[in-house]
């Protein structure tokens, strides 16, 4: 049984880690680590985090980035890892410091990155490995994610398909109810990209296409990703492996313009732009259409600085071009 690298990335949020760490604690799949990564949170979230786990008698590990990317005391077995990250890396750059440290350790199989503001089902990581094994081919590997405040909901199934010509993604399965027949290779053929709530992502993988890009901050690494995979892995979905997501609590992510948070509508712009930039440049003029739509629209909901803030990204690209070493 190969060991898995569960890493979740905290930023002021250890209420929402602590209940995630205590449905990981009830998994069926006996051969993991919990691995959290803290984003600089100003909460006091590692010593809280600390004493839940000393409360519970886990074994524990706190490390600094600098010695959790050399992967940490190797002989060291714990339960939980803490990684004081030091600033806030974003998704990408959060996780990527777990990543380093997985890789560093030489019983690394797989990685499951998943969001700290989620609970899971026993069997959720089971069911994924599973999936992993059965299809080798497939690098990275999605779960039913449903909304953790209405259960019986969707948020997607696996992943979701990134439109170019419009620059945004779509999750299959979203806004339908559970206890729906799933048609799993319905849902493979659609996605070209895994929801990053939930990714399983394997060691080879890793190590032929490398960490997720850091340029981003929120949003879109996870296609940027697959993007970069060039075909030499194929996507999975595992239908079992079921995850509930609170969605957005710490950013204020949501698809309704009119509750977005400007953090989550800054970043949806920028990297709207920034992604299709890099990969879909020949489908720029559609996303800029697009764009104008969401200025006016920002204006109609009465907030100018939206639509302002949407005019300077569309015409200062050069200041959100830097490239990903990949």
């Amino acid at each position: 049984m190969k060991r898995v690298y569960i890493i979740l990335v905290n930023w002021n949020g250890w209420q929402d880690t602590v209940e995630c760490i205590q449905s990981l604690l009830r998994l069926k799949y006996a051969c993991f680590s919990v691995v959290v990564c803290d984003n600089g949170s100003s909460d006091d979230s590692v010593s809280r985090i600390k004493n839940w786990a000393e409360q519970h008698n886990l074994a524990i590990m706190d490390y600094q980035r600098t010695e959790a990317e050399a992967g940490g005391l190797l002989t060291a077995d714990p339960v939980l890892t803490i990684i004081r990250n030091g600033e806030n890396l974003g998704f990408a750059g959060g996780n990527n410091v777990g990543l380093r440290y997985a890789l560093a350790r030489s019983d690394a199989g797989y990685c499951w990155l998943l969001n700290n503001d989620t609970v899971v089902e026993p069997n959720a990581l089971v069911r994924l490995v599973e999936c992993m094994v059965q299809q080798p081919a497939v690098g990275l590997c999605g779960s039913t994610i449903r909304l953790y405040h209405d259960r019986q909901r969707i948020q997607a199934l696996g992943g979701g398909h990134y439109c170019r010509w419009v620059g945004l993604p779509w999750h299959y399965g979203r806004f339908s109810k559970w206890g729906r027949v799933i048609d799993a290779n319905k849902a493979v053929a659609w996605m070209n990209y895994v929801e990053g709530a939930s990714m399983l992502v394997s060691r080879q993988f890793l190590d032929e296409v490398g960490l997720m890009c850091e340029d981003y901050f929120l949003y879109y690494e996870e296609a940027d990703w697959a993007i970069r995979a060039g075909g030499r892995f194929g996507l999975g979905y595992a239908p079992e492996s079921i995850v509930y997501h609170k969605v957005g609590g710490s950013i204020g992510t949501s698809s309704n313009p009119a509750k977005m948070s400007y953090t989550s509508d800054y970043f949806n712009v920028r990297n709207r732009l920034l992604f299709t930039r890099r990969f879909y440049p020949s489908a720029l003029p559609t996303v800029y259409l697009i764009l104008l739509g969401a200025m006016i629209l920002r204006i109609i909901l009465g907030k100018p600085d939206r639509a302002i803030m949407i005019f300077k990204m569309m015409f200062g690209l050069s200041t959100i071009s830097a490239l990903c070493d990949e």
